[in-house]
């Protein structure tokens, strides 16, 4: 499968591929309201887009169209009985085919590309000034090896092995013991550091993520939470966690903006910060999420940034309130049900995304004091980033430059 099928298919699964007499209009995939027209039923099949026009050949609006025909097209069945005919129609859906090709590639070089993502990324990093005291380790060298420590999922003496061999290949200058990795883990000092790597681990992908969700999800600690139930008269106790509030697109599941809280953090308090430190760097079309961000604020939140929320109603919800978009989406939302799932739904990308970086990193933390245990987290969100990006570069053909 070549890029343009790639893209093709994004085109089909994303957009609304609508047909106009014997031809189709197919929009641009970078949502800026151009349709390109396709024609199909020639003799020589034709687009109206640049990249057909100069070279020719078949483009990925084509493919998009022809994707959406094979998705829509019915197949009929006959059953021929001793005295009657039973005819039974069927909608053929669609099937994404696994890219197994390009997959390989990606999985089995990861590692490798890892430490050279990891590596360019963190050599971007500005290095805190220092008046006093002993010469520090750079800060590059220590977000390198916190960050590869995350992505390892071993303890900081097990880690010390791979870290050698970071430092046999120059991936960072100065190797550190087992403890100073740990006490900079520790320091709430690096965790504007962290979320700078998270927001430039996304950026590669800028020109293919114009969708995005929003959720939440728990990442359990070592230390319990203890307190006295009345009704059973006994003391209660179950482990603690911290919350993981992301912000990511939906296509390639790369978390753009990402804050961390306490286990009981209003889901709601998150919304708008996420979305505005998404917005200034990339080109929001659409915003879904569940009924926990559901208010008048974040609907405006969105639309603010020109683009459209799909966000799910609770059911005491009504169309007569003072917000202009919440009406407008209210109506469109009872009105057109069927088509505000289908966006909205695109939610449920989020719900993948917790699940690859619990699955692949853990979904617990190992750190004990609060600073360490967010800083964790965050590390492993860079790294799932970066994992990302590795994936893009295989399967999409994206270019990775910090």
């Amino acid at each position: 499968m070549n890029e343009r099928e790639q893209r093709a298919l994004i085109i089909a699964a994303k957009t609304k591929v609508k047909k106009s007499g014997g031809k189709w209009l197919v929009p641009s995939q970078t949502g800026n309201g151009t349709q390109y027209t396709v024609d199909l039923s020639s003799d020589s099949p034709g687009c109206t887009c640049p990249d057909h026009e100069t070279h020719r050949i078949k483009c990925k609006h084509m493919y998009a169209v022809e994707y959406t025909i094979e998705r829509e097209q019915t197949v009929t069945r006959t059953t021929t009985g001793d005295t009657t005919t039973t005819t039974v129609t069927e909608t053929v859906k669609l099937r994404y085919k696994q890219m197994w090709a390009s997959y390989n590639s990606a999985q089995t070089n990861e590692k490798a590309r890892f430490l050279e993502l990891l590596k360019a990324l963190c050599a971007n990093v500005d290095e805190p000034i220092q008046v006093m005291g002993r010469t520090r380790h750079p800060m590059s060298d220590m977000l390198f090896a916190t960050v590869y420590k995350v992505y390892a999922a071993v303890s900081s003496r097990r880690f010390m092995t791979d870290l050698k061999d970071a430092y046999a290949r120059r991936y960072i200058s100065k190797l550190p013991s087992f403890n100073s990795i740990s006490q900079y883990l520790d320091k709430p000092e690096i965790t504007p550091y962290l979320q700078w790597l998270i927001t430039q681990s996304s950026l590669p992908l800028k020109s293919v993520e114009t969708d995005f969700a929003v959720d939440s999800s728990g990442f359990s600690t070592c230390q319990y939470a203890r307190w006295y139930d009345e009704k059973y008269g006994k003391d209660q106790k179950e482990r603690d966690w911290v919350k993981a509030h992301i912000m990511c697109g939906v296509t390639t599941n790369v978390v753009t903006s990402a804050e961390i809280s306490g286990a009981h953090g209003a889901d709601h308090n998150y919304f708008a910060p996420l979305v505005n430190e998404t917005a200034k760097r990339f080109n929001v079309q659409e915003v879904s999420a569940d009924k926990a961000y559901s208010s008048y604020a974040n609907m405006r939140v969105v639309e603010n940034k020109g683009a459209v929320p799909y966000i799910d109603f609770k059911s005491n919800a009504s169309g007569k309130s003072k917000c202009e978009v919440w009406n407008r989406t209210f109506h469109y939302y009872n009105l057109n049900r069927t088509d505000f799932m289908n966006h909205y739904h695109k939610r449920s990308n989020v719900e993948t995304t917790f699940h690859m970086i619990k699955s692949k990193f853990g979904g617990f933390v190992r750190s004990k004091l609060p600073a360490a245990q967010v800083n964790e987290v965050l590390c492993k969100i860079v790294a799932h980033n970066i994992c990302c990006l590795i994936q893009s570069m295989y399967e999409l053909g994206v270019e990775v430059s910090f």
